[in-house]
């Protein structure tokens, strides 16, 4: 068996950002709520799903459950509440959520920003020399435009964060589109999450890429986030999710050693692989199927627990893990 109970457990923490009403073809990736349904059911039917802090607790202590899972949101979108909450209510499942808190109550995230440009504008082309890119077609193909959001996402997220700003929304105004609104949650959302005993974590004030702040911009995205919702719900915030998650390229060992100073009791990461025992509690990897099968998506789940995942490790240089 891939994950048995005890010190030989591992740990599978699924990562979701949103859960959509309905299908969206310019999103392909986002499940809808039919869908998300779906891997609900599939993943409790071959996982025990638990609370992602005491899984870690357990994960420590070395007394997990056979095919231990737990279930994370990153960000703060409102359909984390208007539609993923009621789905896991419905299936008796707890999911933890880790909030930007600078974009509660109305803000919008660049990626929304710049996806609202390449999906909405009418025009034939898009000027995206803003983001060294030049001259774009913008045929009326959804999966061509899909590639084109991929490539400018891929030009412009590890940008100071500033410019970043700066650049998407000089794309927006080229674009001849409004930037996107009511998509992230609201202070009452964030409150109606924790009414409803789901997980709350700190995932910065703006979610910058840590690896390309200063020290000192770095500590207070990391403290005052979780100092925000601590205020916010009166309660304690243990848990921490890096921004973009990747080890090295998004994070360093000097924000490690930043989360685990600011009293965060364990942090997650977008490495995939499944956590065991002995792990860096501070660098614990997620993962998500992407299938639409059933049996594709366990078999990924099951396939996933024997993965190699990798850490941030010294000057910069990515360790493996087993």
């Amino acid at each position: 068996m891939f994950s048995p109970a005890g010190t030989h457990g591992r740990l599978s923490i699924t990562i979701f950002h949103r859960v959509l009403e309905r299908p969206d073809p310019s999103s392909p990736s986002l499940p809808d709520l039919e869908q998300f349904d779906r891997q609900l059911r599939w993943l409790k039917s071959a996982f025990e799903v638990l609370p992602l802090g005491p899984a870690i607790e357990r994960l420590r202590a070395g007394t997990l459950p056979a095919r231990a899972a737990a279930i994370t949101f990153d960000d703060g979108y409102a359909d984390n509440v208007t539609c993923a909450l009621p789905m896991l209510q419905r299936h008796g499942l707890h999911a933890t959520f880790f909030i930007s808190t600078g974009y509660l109550d109305g803000a919008v995230m660049w990626n929304d920003i710049l996806a609202a440009a390449i999906h909405r504008s009418q025009r034939a082309a898009l000027d995206a020399t803003p983001a060294g890119q030049g001259m774009i077609d913008l045929p009326a193909d959804v999966s061509a435009r899909i590639a084109i959001e991929d490539r400018l996402n891929h030009a412009v997220k590890h940008l100071p964060f500033d410019e970043r700003a700066r650049v998407v929304d000089a794309l927006r105004r080229h674009a001849g589109v409004a930037s996107p609104s009511g998509l992230m949650m609201s202070r009452a959302q964030l409150h109606a999450l924790h009414r409803a005993g789901m997980g709350i974590g700190a995932h910065t004030v703006s979610h910058p890429i840590l690896a390309r702040c200063e020290p000192e911009q770095a500590w207070r995205e990391i403290t005052d986030g979780a100092e925000a919702l601590r205020c916010e719900l009166g309660t304690a915030i243990e848990l921490f999710a890096y921004p973009n998650g990747r080890p090295d390229l998004d994070y360093t060992a000097d924000h490690v050693r930043m989360v685990r100073d600011a009293g965060f009791a364990a942090a997650v990461t977008t490495a995939t692989g499944a956590a065991r025992h002995g792990d860096d509690l501070y660098q614990l990897p997620r993962f998500t199927p992407w299938d639409r099968n059933r049996w594709k998506y366990t078999a990924r789940l099951l396939q996933n627990l024997r993965r190699v995942h990798a850490v941030a490790g010294p000057a910069g240089s990515a360790l493996g893990r087993a």
